[in-house]
């Protein structure tokens, strides 16, 4: 089955030499590693030479893959933390989920792609520049349909959202949010938030446990790959540490 114009295509070579490009025919891209033309009836799972004869192969990208090459203005959510705060947070396909701090949309994308075309995220972002990449970076990935986008401080004027499954949170004070949060999601639903720094897990905690949320619970994600070898594996020098504290609550209606 052929590839369809502005869809993403992965053209990987190596770890280190890998293209996430929206398929358009008959385009050139030139690379370090020659000029890889993309004809017309390409399909995934395809093999290119380019111009200096180096192979690259056509690949359906992740949503890790697109996540990580979103055009960035902000820091974003790595896959090691998202993939905790949504399994966390028990959402899945028609989920109704929150987000707060929409940055560069990395987390959106992935948060459309758990909830799909029947569910809704609803992303709110206090800078426009932000909120305007993050919305471009969406529509690349062919999800704008699934998420409602608004500039608003939900500190101050709330959410406006009524039973949400979950909220996920990435902005500086957190803890200014826990009770809006409550009065936004559902009975049992999950507060879920990444901060980089303890204290700010200290502050959090205190306001989640006020506004009324329970089973609270602090974790910190580190991501190593191994280097497979004939001989010699072992773990690569370099590591995904620390990224950020993961918060993970409930709520529940009379604490």
């Amino acid at each position: 089955m052929g590839i369809e114009r502005g869809q993403y295509v992965l053209l990987y070579h190596s770890e280190n030499a890998k293209y996430l490009v929206s398929f358009i025919p008959n385009k050139a891209l030139h690379t370090h590693l020659g000029i890889v033309e993309l004809r017309e009836d390409l399909e995934f799972g395809d093999v290119i030479k380019s111009s200096k004869g180096k192979l690259f192969y056509v690949l359906r990208p992740s949503t890790s893959d697109i996540s990580m090459k979103v055009r960035r203005t902000t820091t974003i959510i790595y896959p090691k933390d998202a993939g905790w705060m949504i399994l966390e947070a028990g959402v899945g396909a028609g989920s109704k989920v929150i987000e707060v701090g929409t940055g560069s949309g990395a987390l959106t994308i992935i948060l459309a792609k758990i909830v799909g075309p029947n569910g809704k995220v609803y992303s709110f972002e206090r800078r426009p520049e932000f909120l305007e990449n993050a919305k471009q970076n969406v529509e690349k990935a062919g999800l704008a349909e699934i998420v409602h986008f608004e500039l608003r401080d939900p500190a101050v004027d709330g959410f406006g959202v009524k039973d949400a499954d979950a909220i996920f949170v990435d902005v500086p004070e957190p803890w200014t949010l826990a009770q809006a949060a409550h009065d936004a999601l559902a009975g049992g639903a999950a507060w879920v938030s990444l901060s980089p720094q303890i204290e700010q897990v200290k502050s959090t905690f205190e306001a989640l446990r006020g506004a009324g949320f329970v089973r609270l619970k602090c974790v910190e994600i580190l991501e190593r790959e191994m280097l497979v070898r004939d001989v010699g594996t072992r773990p690569k020098e370099r590591m995904v540490s620390h990224t950020g504290y993961l918060v993970s609550a409930r709520k529940v209606k009379n604490a």
